[in-house]
C-alpha cells in the first residue's frame, strides 16, 4: 500500500530581530518538514495577477513569502490520499512567517495580497531542467480546483 505525505504541512519561522535588523532561518537538514535538496530560487507576482496552477510528478516544493503579502493555495489531486480533493489556502508575510510544503501530486500556486508585490523563496529537493520540467499545468482558473483568486488575470 502507497502512503501518501501529508499535503497541509508547515513549518513556523521564528524571526530572530535586534537594532539592526532581523533573521530568520527557513529550512534545515535536521528539521521534521526536510526531505532533500535540489536547488533554491525566488519568484515574484505582482498584484492583479495569479501564478497557477501547476504540479510535480517527482519534485517537492517548500514556499515562504520573503517580501510582500502572498496567498499560497495547495489542492490535493493524489489518487488514493485521505486529503484528495481538498484545498488549503495559506497567508504568508512577515507578520506570518510560515514555510508551505508541497507534496508532489498536490497543485500550487499564489497570488500577491495588497498592493506590494508577493516575493516567493521556493526551495525544491529536486534542480530545474529545461528539457525535462516537472511541470504540469492547468489554468488558474480550471473548475477541476475551482478556487477563486482575487487575481484578474493567471499564468
Amino acid at each position: 500500500m502507497k502512503t501518501y505525505e501529508d499535503a497541509f504541512v508547515t513549518k513556523k519561522l521564528k524571526i530572530h530581530p535586534d537594532e539592526r535588523g532581523f533573521l530568520m532561518e527557513v529550512l534545515r537538514n535536521d528539521d521534521e518538514i526536510y526531505k532533500k535538496f535540489g536547488q533554491v530560487y525566488f519568484t515574484c507576482c505582482e498584484p492583479g495577477f495569479v501564478k497557477a496552477w501547476h504540479y510535480h510528478k517527482i519534485k517537492t516544493d517548500y514556499f515562504t513569502c520573503i517580501h510582500g503579502t502572498a496567498r499560497v493555495v495547495v489542492y490535493d489531486d493524489r489518487d488514493g490520499s485521505p486529503t484528495k480533493g481538498v484545498t488549503k489556502e495559506y497567508i504568508l508575510n512577515r507578520d506570518n512567517p510560515q514555510l508551505v510544503k508541497i507534496p508532489t501530486g498536490c497543485y500550487h500556486g499564489f497570488e500577491a495580497i495588497g498592493d506590494e508585490n508577493a516575493y516567493i523563496l521556493s526551495i525544491t529537493t529536486e534542480p530545474y531542467h529545461p528539457e525535462d520540467t516537472d511541470e504540469y499545468r492547468i489554468p488558474f482558473d480550471d473548475p477541476k480546483i475551482g478556487f477563486n483568486w482575487d487575481g484578474t488575470k493567471g499564468f
